[in-house]
């Protein structure tokens, strides 16, 4: 059967002046994050001779991650993400201009190097979540599996051009010079962003308070089958892939010949394989799944990671490079996407904040531990090792799937409470607030009637709700009292603007089982403080 409907374009979502214009400020955004790495990391051979000092300051640059990511995905929720985003770039702009000066009047110390690199990595954990939840409103759901390729696109050329740009400056004019070109384009980002006129969030609450957003962010993402799964999966696929870009310089110097420029090579390799892959991953997915590119991208980068370290020369490592580069884009898009899918918008921020701990976490983890196989071995033996622990890996958790979530609707809904309104308002803080809803159903279907009670305790818990139970009348068969807690008036209403669209369908499904002219009894009741 014939389809007039046009096959999906890779480069679609640049036609929408929002998205370039933003794709442009993460592009910018990137490429400062990976020269300021490469220029910090060579000034600090200059400033001390210490293993120990050049090894921190990768570690000073994505630390801020696992420290604040929550928090400022957290932020990026409460606030206005449009400011918010525009801020960070402010804040990159600001540390390397106090780089510049202080490389410029010979002021920096290895102590000072590595605050303002810490400093600067809290710019790169603030930006991505505000980032990630921002692509989803601006561009069609139908075009957001080619946006996702397209940032994966940008942070690849990143990859490639960040250490090029920064290598030529450090060796033709300076440190200070690639921290000043810093401020530049982060400056560029910062105009570029403000060119966005976002749509301001529209609620009558009173902003969220810091501590519980992250408590609601946390709790949405445990309460997710499928967001687990994903978290999962991507410290998984992490924790092996890095194997390769962790022991990298180890493998370019075993290469006959090999240097500072093979090094390079083989990364761009990496990259450019990268990129091209994202140009074609929107047409793919009409065929393939996301569990299938989870599996495939994972044993093929096995694979191509095996034959890089035992490539005799050049001509072999720079294909096979850039056949894991393609693997590795096809694999952590795929799980991007899935959790991209899995979210709603007023949990976007912070639910991909945590995406991104267990991100660098399966990275962190995987670095320090194939470094150690290869301390202890060798470094093909620790590659290969890896290599064999990814198909594995795969093989045990192959019931974790991320596949779904295209028939999940997360588009608000706001049904109200069926609930008696109260005769005088509450105040906002006063609580807790204990819900009650009464069923009657038919005791022959009380196990269907538990199963989608099960799905609904995981929907409330994902709304933000303290506690729920479920109780049983034994003195009158089919006889159900479910109740859940809010932690105060205002978060109980902030709770019911959360509704989606998919909770509603839940909700209709429940009340389905519900014998009887009237609907289930909805009692609200606050908690009294006794001395």
């Amino acid at each position: 059967m014939s389809s007039n409907t046009a096959p999906p374009s890779s480069l679609d979502p640049l036609k929408g002046p929002v998205f370039r214009m933003l794709w442009l400020a993460w592009l910018a955004a990137n490429v400062t994050m990976w020269m300021n790495d490469v220029a910090a990391a060579w000034l600090m051979t200059s400033l001390t001779d210490s293993p120990v000092m050049v090894a921190l300051v990768q570690a000073a640059s994505t630390l801020p991650v696992f420290v604040l990511g929550l928090p400022s995905g957290a932020l990026a929720d409460i606030v206005d993400r449009r400011r918010y985003f525009a801020v960070t770039q402010l804040w990159v702009a600001s540390v390397a201009v106090v780089l510049c000066a202080c490389s410029i009047a010979d002021l920096l110390t290895a102590p000072l190097l590595l605050a303002l690199t810490f400093a600067n990595g809290i710019g790169m954990a603030m930006r991505w979540p505000v980032f990630a939840a921002i692509v989803p409103e601006v561009v069609p759901r139908h075009e957001l599996p080619a946006a996702l390729a397209l940032n994966g696109v940008a942070m690849n050329m990143s990859r490639v051009i960040g250490p090029v740009v920064a290598g030529a400056l450090l060796a033709g004019a300076g440190s200070a010079f690639v921290f000043a070109l810093n401020a530049v384009l982060s400056i560029g980002a910062f105009v570029l962003i403000l060119r966005w006129k976002s749509q301001r969030k529209v609620s009558a609450l009173p902003g969220e308070r810091f501590v519980g957003a992250m408590r609601v962010g946390l709790q949405h993402v445990m309460q997710s089958p499928r967001m687990r799964n994903v978290l999962i999966r991507i410290f998984l696929f992490f924790l092996q892939s890095t194997s390769l870009t962790a022991l990298l310089p180890l493998v370019a110097r075993g290469i006959h010949g090999g240097g500072a420029g093979t090094f390079t090579l083989l990364l761009a390799a990496m990259g450019s394989g990268a990129v091209a892959a994202a140009l074609y991953l929107p047409r793919l997915r009409q065929a393939i799944g996301r569990d299938q590119f989870v599996r495939w991208g994972t044993g093929v980068h096995a694979l191509a990671s095996v034959a890089v370290v035992f490539s005799p020369s050049l001509w072999l490592a720079v294909p096979a490079m850039a056949v894991a580069g393609m693997a590795w884009i096809a694999t952590a898009n795929s799980l991007t996407l899935a959790a991209q899918m899995a979210l709603p918008n007023w949990v976007r921020a912070r639910g991909m904040s945590i995406y991104q701990m267990a991100l660098m976490g399966g990275s962190a983890s995987g670095a320090a531990l194939w470094g150690q196989v290869a301390s202890l071995s060798s470094v093909p033996a620790s590659i290969v090792a890896a290599a064999v622990v990814g198909p594995l890996v795969l093989l045990l958790t192959r019931g974790l799937s991320v596949d779904g979530g295209e028939d999940e609707d997360h588009s608000p809904a706001r049904p109200g409470s069926a609930a008696p309104a109260p005769l005088v308002e509450p105040q906002p803080d006063e609580g807790p607030v204990m819900v009650t809803v009464e069923y009657l159903i038919d005791p022959s279907r009380a196990a269907d009637f538990i199963e989608i009670m099960e799905q609904t305790r995981r929907a409330r818990l994902r709304q933000g709700a303290l506690s729920w139970g479920l109780f049983r009348d034994p003195a009158v068969p089919g006889r159900y009292l479910e109740y859940f807690l809010d932690e105060t008036w205002v978060e109980h209403l902030r709770r019911l603007e959360r509704f989606t669209a998919s909770d509603v369908g839940l909700r209709e499904r429940r009340l389905a089982f519900h014998l009887g002219g009237e609907p289930p009894r909805v009692q609200r009741f606050i908690g009294e403080s006794i001395v």
